[in-house]
């Protein structure tokens, strides 16, 4: 007998609590929590102040509403991003970001450009140098993708290491969300400024290479670049680079398709430094 009345006191009780939920919903709050809600024609759903009328994360509310309640999660974004950093780490740009939701998110392309520099006052070379290639032509360019997650209602978290700015000191970066239906989108832009801590002058790469490669240096103040090729007995067979040069990290091409197969030497000279090393066309 003991054991029924302690039911008949939870029956109760629950039954007592759901009556009080309807009165309440009734007299408050009207409450509709779907994936998509749909009004018929002619219908109308009166929603009072102090209530809401909810889609799910991926619905839609269509019809005929009116009253002074509000309604949520009408129209959501495809993908909601909610954090975009970028961070210099050792001259490398480390990007971070972050999504809240994701509806059909294919991923993203993650572009960068180098912001113009003034023009040097002395210039030994007056041809610009070819737009799109990162030396500070202003132009956008693709550096890298990642990809998303597809639908998702949760945090997503995403980075991204830029390895190689060069051309400049500041540079931006934005993303380009792509959806999988081909749609897309672009985040806000993110800057960020390069000072190299010291002067330093890489080995060419590749090496060996026929006829194309690429030198790469860094400057840590402002002062006049002169870089030349030598051949093995220390006849000078070209100027690569004659030009003042902004604080930064550059990228030189050099093009040795009229030299013969050998061992040549690159020696570079700045107000502060000097320095050489050895490459080899092979052809």
């Amino acid at each position: 007998m003991e054991k029924i009345s302690l039911i008949n006191l939870a029956i109760g009780a629950m039954m007592k609590k759901i009556i009080y939920c309807i009165i309440d919903i009734i007299i408050y709050t009207y409450c509709i929590y779907s994936q998509s809600i749909i009004i018929p024609d002619g219908s109308s759903i009166y929603v009072p102040a102090g209530a809401d009328i909810c889609a799910g994360s991926y619905g839609n509310i269509t019809g005929n509403i009116f009253g002074e309640g509000t309604q949520c999660n009408q129209s959501p974004v495809p993908v909601e991003l909610s954090l975009f950093t970028a961070k210099v780490q050792d001259a490398e740009v480390s990007l971070n970001w972050r999504t809240e939701t994701e509806v059909d998110n294919y991923g993203f392309e993650i572009e960068r450009r180098c912001l113009p520099q003034p023009p040097p006052k002395e210039r030994a070379f007056k041809t610009p140098l070819p737009l799109g290639k990162g030396q500070g032509d202003g132009l956008w360019e693709k550096i890298g993708f990642v990809e998303g997650h597809g639908n998702s209602n949760s945090p997503k978290n995403y980075s991204f290491t830029d390895e190689k700015p060069f051309g400049g000191s500041k540079f931006q970066y934005r993303l380009k969300q792509i959806d999988t239906d081909g749609e897309f989108d672009y985040s806000d832009i993110v800057e960020v400024e390069i000072i190299p801590a010291k002067f330093e002058l890489y080995q060419n790469y590749p090496n060996p290479f026929n006829p194309v490669t690429t030198i790469r240096y860094q400057l840590p103040v402002v002062s006049k670049v002169v870089m030349k090729l030598y051949d093995i007995l220390g006849s000078e067979v070209m100027t690569i680079l004659d030009e003042k040069k902004d604080p930064s990290i550059y990228e030189v091409i050099l093009n040795a398709g009229g030299l013969p197969s050998g061992t040549y030497i690159y020696r570079i000279i700045t107000d502060q430094n000097i320095e050489t090393k050895k490459i080899l066309v092979l052809k």
